[in-house]
């Protein structure tokens, strides 16, 4: 199966998982990295694996529609069959929904429905809830509001920094996304 992973910023949800396909976890072909900015670090972690990587910015077109349009080209090209979204900090338009039904999967720092949106750690952090974790899902065209996969819960220790709290959720997303990905593509092979 072939993946496309999206991605916006440093990319240790994509590094994950890369080392799960290398080590035959997952039983696809990353065939593509997308960066939504040419400056993005991800694309530093792409290179070093060998995987055939892509970046252009929401500014360089006319509209949304257009760099969606370019967008599904470069997956279309790339004969991709499943998206991932690693960080991906942008709203997925109708256009890539009705081209992957059910073939784009994000991954949210939080319990959702609790704390969706742009800071889901540190929203849960301020509310002082003593868990919160990670969520899995399906792209709708809320924002994160689509199907749920998979989730995990992560305690908030009462003495956690933000930081440490951002460190706990990352090294669970890290163990979570790869499996959750690897029964996704086993599922849509069978």
């Amino acid at each position: 199966m072939k993946l496309a992973v999206l991605a916006s910023g440093n990319g240790s949800n994509f590094e994950a998982i890369v080392q799960a396909v290398e080590a035959g976890q997952i039983p696809a072909e990353i065939v593509l990295l997308f960066a939504d900015h040419h400056d993005a670090y991800v694309m530093e972690r792409a290179k070093k694996h060998r995987i055939p990587c892509a970046s252009f910015e929401l500014k360089e077109f006319e509209n949304k529609q257009a760099y969606e349009k370019a967008l599904l080209e470069l997956l279309a090209e790339h004969q991709v069959e499943l998206i991932i979204l690693a960080g991906y900090m942008r709203i997925i338009g109708p256009g890539l929904l009705e081209a992957y039904p059910n073939r784009i999967v994000n991954i949210h720092p939080a319990l959702l429905p609790s704390f969706p949106g742009l800071h889901g750690i540190r929203d849960a952090f301020e509310a002082k809830v003593s868990e919160t974790g990670v969520t899995v899902h399906y792209i709708d065209s809320g924002v994160d509001t689509g199907p749920i996969i998979a989730q995990e819960a992560v305690a908030v220790d009462p003495a956690d920094t933000l930081e440490q709290l951002e460190e706990k959720i990352h090294q669970v997303e890290h163990q979570l996304y790869p499996r959750v990905i690897a029964e996704i593509v086993k599922e849509i092979q069978a």
